[in-house]
């Protein structure tokens, strides 16, 4: 099976998916720059360090079950996790984008404002602010994340057809806010909801105290640490049993201390969760996000790959939630643009590497025992979500927390069934030992 990616720097257009993934319809943004920039050197051996060879790239962020954790658990989770919240507007949504309020727009040939036309809503962040500073990391990556949650999202709503995403726009008291987009109940997808969260303000006691026993001891001025954190997250379920669940989220985090030092990394990944096993479907799908990470080096898809496997691990049940993809945490190298490079080619590769499965499969008949195995296999899900993802836990156990926006990720429906076992050498059976011994899908 062949794969090319045509990628626009801002809103890849994925003309040409060959093999049995169908065709997606091209669309993009205005204002699409034409170019994805290369990491300087991946050709060859690379001299310095490379993406994801910080010192803890190896394991788990330094943060533990703090803010990051919270944002990997998904968008908007930041926020519920670190204060109170509330909804400032709830307009439903059809699969079109929504222009800027007038107010915020200052003229109609302004770049940022043709650019901000293709978001769901308008960014978190006022636009005059985004004018000062262009070239802040923090500009960079909202409307990076504002980008892919309308990339992903015009996407879904039209493989579905008939439902529409709603746009739940929610502000934090503290600083910053997020937008919620949900489609429920539709033709193809049971429940899809991508968020963004955009939020600052200074560290909780908890959250420093995590930091500092993970070993990173922050110095601060008159007992405040100053954050910025932001992220774009995705959990989608289709209804077809041979459509797989799968999740994403990328995510930026900075830290101030007293003496104004920064500190800084990236996270995120993209996972696929199938109810039953099509192995074109997990090459496809590790391939695309393998291709992504090879335009950044060699070395990458192979180490986060281990590390999807390893976190997504339901420890009492001896099995992996899915089959897999990438995860990391705590980037922080080479530097903040090449870093940021790679988390944008990693969000450029969502669509790419999902719609097509789904395209393929959500018309695909299924018999009645075909859907009680999905509905037990999302059990599994939400026993993962809710014993040991580090960000769901944090949310839930945090006062104030926006629980809504927390348990996104959960299913409409589930199901649990006392010592269910599936037959011997059947496909229920075939995705099990898959799940219990993940495989290398790209070689």
């Amino acid at each position: 099976m062949a794969l090319r990616l045509d990628r626009l720097g801002v809103g890849p257009c994925w003309r040409a998916l060959r093999g049995d993934y169908g065709q997606l319809r091209a669309w993009s943004p205005r204002g699409a720059s034409a170019r994805v920039s290369r990491l300087p050197g991946t050709a060859g051996t690379q001299s310095r360090r490379g993406l994801g060879h910080s010192p803890s790239a190896g394991g788990g962020s330094w943060l533990g079950t703090g803010l990051a954790a919270a944002l990997a658990g998904f968008a908007g989770l930041a926020a519920a996790a670190l204060g109170h919240v509330q909804r400032a507007e709830m307009v439903p949504r059809s699969s079109g984008a929504r222009s800027p309020s007038p107010g915020r727009r200052e003229e109609d040939g302004d770049e940022l404002a043709r650019r901000c036309s293709a978001f769901m809503t308008s960014p978190v962040t006022d636009l005059r602010e985004l004018r000062k500073r262009p070239e802040d990391m923090k500009t960079k990556m909202e409307l990076m994340i504002m980008e892919t949650q309308a990339q992903v999202c015009r996407a879904l709503a039209q493989v579905d057809g008939v439902a529409d995403f709603s746009v739940d726009r929610w502000e934090r008291k503290e600083g910053g806010g997020g937008i919620t987009c949900v489609l429920q109940d539709g033709r193809v997808f049971e429940k899809a909801g991508v968020s963004i969260s955009v939020v600052h303000g200074n560290l909780s006691e908890e959250a420093a105290s995590q930091m500092q026993g993970r070993g990173k001891v922050m110095k601060r001025k008159d007992g405040k640490l100053p954050f910025t954190a932001m992220g774009v997250s995705s959990v989608i379920h289709p209804k077809n049993p041979y459509a797989p669940t799968m999740h994403f989220n990328y995510r930026y985090f900075e830290v101030e201390e007293a003496d104004g030092n920064t500190h800084w990394w990236f996270g995120g990944g993209c996972d696929l969760t199938p109810t039953y096993l099509n192995k074109e479907d997990a090459v496809h799908f590790h391939r695309t996000l393998k291709e992504a990470c090879d335009q950044h080096g060699p070395d990458i898809y192979p180490k986060f790959k281990k590390w999807c496997d390893d976190y997504f691990y339901i420890a009492h049940r001896g099995e992996r939630r899915g089959i897999g993809g990438i995860f990391f945490d705590d980037l922080n190298s080479p530097s903040k643009e090449e870093a940021f490079r790679f988390v944008k080619t990693c969000a450029e590769a969502v669509v790419p590497s999902y719609v097509p499965i789904v395209k393929k499969h959500c018309d695909d008949s299924f018999t009645p025992e075909d859907k009680l195995w999905q509905q037990l296999r999302r059990g599994r899900y939400v026993e993962f979500n809710l014993l040991y993802d580090r960000g769901t836990k944090f949310g839930l156990f945090t006062p104030g927390s926006r629980i809504e926006s927390i348990l996104m990720s959960l299913p409409l429906t589930a199901r649990w069934e006392y010592m269910h076992l599936p037959p011997e050498n059947s496909k229920e059976a075939e995705i099990l030992e898959v799940l219990r011994h993940p495989k290398d899908w790209v070689h």
